[in-house]
């Protein structure tokens, strides 16, 4: 699981006297990343603060892009907070928790069995929000359960989404360039998947007309009008490292 280092079932017996308290570094296990996984409902609300890509061309999940060149998330800061201004994905607003398919129920009527990431910092004996009172799941663990369950199902759309998109033959890999202060020549900086906007304007109008009624056509639009993004990140990393010319181009050196 994605982010997760040490994913368990959460239950009673184990789990009884744990509970989750705001660690000093908050979104200390997202530091290291470039890109984290959207659903479909935020992808235009992403799309406002970072590049959205797609995975690949044939199984597209989109993505919400958060580090250049380097293994670092350029919206969590030294102290490991998110940028207050930027929206945080709903992966990692569920995090330490995730929804997984309990393998020991009914296969003809699977459950859904509610995860916990042990190895998160923030995972500790009596933290302040418990996860059980009195061998029950506290208020706290009940919103919980019930923000993952409507992550769950935003997810699955998200997943439909991806099967229902190659069809029409519109995303491409791609090449994303940035001309440094003081370079007239545009240099490439990343590789990766998104809606090439002629592809998009040639279709069939039989097919557009089946993007439109199948709601997908804004969310195609809202990824197209992210790739704006990429400079503006690009510029948060120029700044976060006091970077300069082709320099913001180059990996970080290390000490």
């Amino acid at each position: 699981m994605f982010l997760f280092s040490k994913p368990a079932l959460l239950n009673k017996e184990q789990h009884g006297s744990l509970g989750v308290t705001r660690p000093d570094r908050p979104f200390g296990y997202a530091d290291s990343v470039r890109a984290i996984p959207l659903t479909l409902s935020e992808v235009a609300t992403a799309a406002r603060f970072y590049p959205v890509i797609f995975s690949d061309t044939t199984n597209p999940m989109p993505l919400a892009v958060v580090g250049l060149i380097d293994d670092q998330n350029l919206f969590v800061d030294d102290d490991g907070n998110w940028d207050s201004v930027a929206y945080i994905p709903g992966y990692l607003r569920r995090y330490p928790f995730a929804l997984a398919n309990d393998k020991g129920s009914d296969p003809d009527n699977p459950r859904m069995a509610m995860i916990v990431d042990e190895g998160y910092d923030g995972v500790r004996e009596g933290g302040d929000l418990p996860f059980f009172i009195n061998g029950e799941p506290s208020d706290q663990m009940k919103q919980a359960m019930e923000y993952c369950q409507n992550y769950e199902r935003d997810r699955m759309m998200t997943v439909q989404f991806g099967q229902q998109l190659p069809k029409y033959d519109v995303l491409t890999e791609q090449v994303a360039q940035f001309t440094p202060d003081g370079d007239d020549q545009s240099r490439p900086f990343a590789k990766y998947c998104g809606v090439e906007e002629k592809k998009l304007a040639d279709l069939s109008d039989e097919k557009f007309l089946e993007l439109r009624k199948s709601n997908l056509l804004p969310l195609l639009y809202a990824q197209l009008m992210s790739m704006g993004n990429w400079r503006a990140l690009m510029e948060r990393r120029a700044r976060r490292f006091n970077l300069t010319g082709p320099a913001v181009l180059e990996p970080l050196k290390k000490s």
